[in-house]
Order: structure tokens, then sequence, then C-alpha cells
């Protein structure tokens, strides 16, 4: 998969210690922390399932803001950060959804896995991986001037 670089804006909180994030590239994807430390890993972790969900579900991952175009808004210590993704960490650990598939191959190399107990979804899954891991082996981020 792909490392993605977001900007997220932070707001400290008003009634308690920490602040809230929101990535607005990512409509919806806001959350919080009682540190600045762990605002920013709540958000990369809000980011990642945001993205995972839309991936599973065929849908389009949304190109993300050039940070100079992203302000905070008017609130009182607001700051835009960058925040990175690694999607293949989080889908690897949290990725559950699972799409059946029928497949057809020749007898023979049918005998041949049966006899030596091959597991038909993992050698698929090991496989496209691979292939998709070599075919994006870039890192999607925001290009500067």
């Amino acid at each position: 998969m792909k490392k993605l670089l977001y900007p997220a804006c932070f707001y400290p909180c008003e009634e308690q210690e920490g602040y809230t994030v929101v990535v607005p590239d990512l409509p919806g994807c806001v959350t919080q922390g009682k540190s600045l430390i762990d605002a920013i890993g709540m958000a990369v972790d809000a980011a990642s399932g945001w993205v995972l969900d839309e991936m599973e579900d065929g849908k389009p991952i949304p190109p993300a803001s050039k940070i100079e175009d992203v302000q905070a808004d008017e609130r009182p210590g607001g700051f835009v950060n960058l925040i990175v993704l690694d999607m293949d960490t989080y889908a690897e650990k949290y990725g559950e959804k699972a799409v059946r598939k029928n497949l057809t191959i020749p007898a023979w190399l049918n005998t041949y896995a049966e006899a030596n107990n091959v597991n038909f979804s993992r050698v698929l899954q090991d496989a496209l991986v691979a292939m998709y891991q070599r075919q994006t082996n870039t890192v999607s981020q925001v290009t500067y001037s």
C-alpha cells in the first residue's frame, strides 16, 4: 500500500487539558487527545480508520490538501500540522472486511495443493499483496514548491 500525508487542524480543548483534531480532507474525521502527543496519535488512528473504511468499500481515497491551503479556524491557539498514515501497518492490524472469490485452476495443480495442505486463500492473498506493493511502492504525499 502506501503512506499518506494529510494536514490536520489542532485546537486546545476549552473545558479540559488536551486537543481536538479535525482532518479537513476526511469529512467527519474528528478526534481528541489528553495531550498534544496523544492527540497526534489519535488523529493518525482516526484518519487511518477513515481511509481503511473507504478502501474496503472500494471508494477512492481523498487527495491531501497542501498544508498552506489549510487554516485553523478562529479558535485561540489553533494550528495546522501534518500527520502521516502508514496504511500497510494499519490495514494489517485492523483490516477485517473479507470478500469471497471463486477461482479456477488446473486439476493437476489442485491435486498438488491439496496433497501439500495449501491454504488457497492465504496463497492468493500473499500473492496479491506482493503484486500491490510492487506497483505502489511509492509514498503518496503533497508536493511543495
